[in-house]
């Protein structure tokens, strides 16, 4: 195919479908039912299998492994996916499964990402746009990541958990619950430790917002977050990003939320 480049040590299964642009180096294996998408990239030694669909223009650096089997006791082969969306940088040594049958079928991850050395995103996560996750990451199943969030490295995010658009997790935690969008949580228990302040003024948040959203994390401090929450959505002036948290957090759950007093409600 013409300006696609394939080094002839790799191994491509018939089948596999390899998009104009696209660049496959040495000593990479590509299953059947592989999707290759224009101007993608595997740099080399980069295993993908199963029916795994990766974005145009996403670069895969050496060792990763992508779309083998759920690391679930409970798959028994069933035919599942994982999409990849586009511009993605995915570094040495990542792994990322499709999903299950039981999760709804389907890993996806959005555009635009940064997966540094070593992150794993498991079996049926629903990942957004612009996510950098840092070195050693784990994502477990089911995990839910909203667009624009950073995940220090070497934490760990429990299964089900969801992680609102905008937030924070700093290096070495352990997330065991909800994170509100734009909130700001660390420790190795973590706890919910304010806003994403940095976070939030990159993308353009006014200091009358900024105002607003700390007065509204104040409110929410003041009993549980659902019935604090649920006095808050009535009223007419929430910003966006207001109502973002708020809807978050009225929203379907199979977690607690963390608050700023450790643990979870």
């Amino acid at each position: 195919m013409a300006d696609t480049r394939i080094h002839p040590t790799s191994v491509i299964a018939p089948g596999a479908e390899i998009g104009v642009g696209a660049e496959v180096g040495p000593f990479c294996v590509i299953g059947p039912e592989v999707v290759l998408h224009d101007g993608a990239v595997l740099k080399s030694h980069v295993v993908v299998s199963g029916q795994t669909e990766i974005g145009p223009g996403t670069v895969i650096f050496p060792f990763a492994s992508i779309g083998e089997a759920p690391q679930d006791l409970k798959f028994r082969g069933e035919r599942t996916r994982l999409v990849i969306g586009a511009r993605n940088r995915i570094r040495e040594h990542v792994t990322m499964n499709p999903g299950t049958e039981g999760g709804g079928g389907e890993t996806r991850v959005g555009d635009d990402g940064l997966y540094m050395t070593g992150c794993h995103v498991a079996h049926d996560c629903q990942v957004g746009d612009r996510v950098v996750l840092v070195n050693h990451v784990a994502l477990a199943g089911h995990v839910s990541i909203g667009d624009d969030v950073v995940v220090g490295g070497l934490s760990g995010v429990h299964q089900f958990v969801r992680i609102g658009q905008g937030a924070m997790i700093g290096a070495l935690s352990m997330v065991t619950a909800d994170v509100i969008p734009f909130g700001l949580v660390q420790g190795p228990r973590a706890r919910l430790d304010g806003l994403n302040i940095i976070g939030l003024k990159r993308h353009g948040a006014s200091r009358s917002e900024l105002s607003a959203l700390r007065a509204m994390l104040a409110a929410l401090g003041h009993g549980p977050f659902r019935e604090a929450a649920r006095g808050l959505a009535g009223q007419p002036d929430a910003g966006p990003r207001e109502r973002a948290i708020l809807d978050f957090i009225l929203g379907p759950s199979e977690r607690s939320f963390l608050t700023p007093l450790g643990g979870a409600e």
